[in-house]
């Protein structure tokens, strides 16, 4: 699993020991994924490892992380590492260095680790891939443009994956969430509380698990495939300007706090 010492990546990688499978966790922090490893292990009477990574780094992480796995047999493979903007933001106030790590940690992680653990699933024939991709992808999304993209491809990626390798027993799922309490939204005061459609990272992945195997492309909260099947059905137009409009609100929000 990686992304895995906070929000979502954490809570996916408890669920999955609840139900006695053993854990790697990749992220870039050594302290919390001791911490996390240590948690799990103790909690939930599994055998836990973790790798240190971190995917902004382009092409370095890779070698380290095919040489921890090289002997391993991997079942599941949760790509979950992602990065979010700090608030919504128009394309040209983005850095370069934004731009670079948007794409090495959303979209290259996922390609790499995908390319990894996938011959040793077709050799056993069987295993599964979950891809967290984002309910962005249902209609485009002004102001979170790099970001919105970066999960489509995810999502487009894993449908056509799935077709690929599914008579070679790989299931292959692309979760495409709404937004989730987590620290990722701190930027909204209103997104980063748990609420009826914000739930928490834990209850969004304890419904999320259940559906692995099940669904190829799922919100994994029936909740939120209330809001992307109306989401879908919208206008564009209507999607974009609710999406500028929303996101000009949080963005204000942003900056009113950070100059305070």
């Amino acid at each position: 699993i990686t992304g895995s010492t906070d929000g979502i990546g954490k809570a996916y990688a408890e669920e999955l020991a609840k139900r006695g499978v053993n854990i790697i966790l990749i992220s870039r922090n050594k302290e919390k994924l001791e911490a996390v490893s240590r948690s799990i292990s103790e909690t939930y009477k599994v055998e836990t490892d973790f790798i240190v990574a971190d995917f902004s780094k382009g092409r370095e992480p890779y070698p380290a992380i095919k040489e921890a796995l090289k002997d391993r047999e991997i079942g599941i493979l949760v790509n979950n590492v992602g990065m979010f903007y700090s608030y919504p933001d128009y394309f040209t106030n983005l850095s370069e260095d934004m731009l670079w790590d948007m794409i090495n940690i959303n979209i290259a992680s996922a390609n790499m680790m995908m390319h990894i653990v996938l011959p040793g699933m077709v050799e056993k024939k069987k295993g599964a891939i979950v891809n967290v991709s984002s309910a962005s992808c249902c209609q485009p999304t002004p102001m979170l443009t790099i970001y919105g993209a970066s999960k489509t491809y995810l999502d487009y990626f894993s449908r056509a994956l799935h077709y690929e390798y599914a008579s070679k027993g790989i299931f292959v799922q692309s979760l495409t969430p709404f937004v989730i309490a987590t620290k990722m939204v701190a930027c909204s005061s209103t997104a980063s509380k748990r609420s009826f459609f914000f739930p928490s990272a834990e209850e969004y992945a304890s419904h999320a698990v259940s559906t692995l195997g099940l669904s190829t492309r799922t919100t994994g909260y029936w909740k939120h495939a209330i809001k992307f099947t109306l989401g879908e059905r919208l206008p564009e137009w209507i999607w974009a300007w609710f999406a500028m409009y929303f996101c000009r609100i949080v963005r204000k929000e942003a900056l009113t706090c950070k100059v305070k």
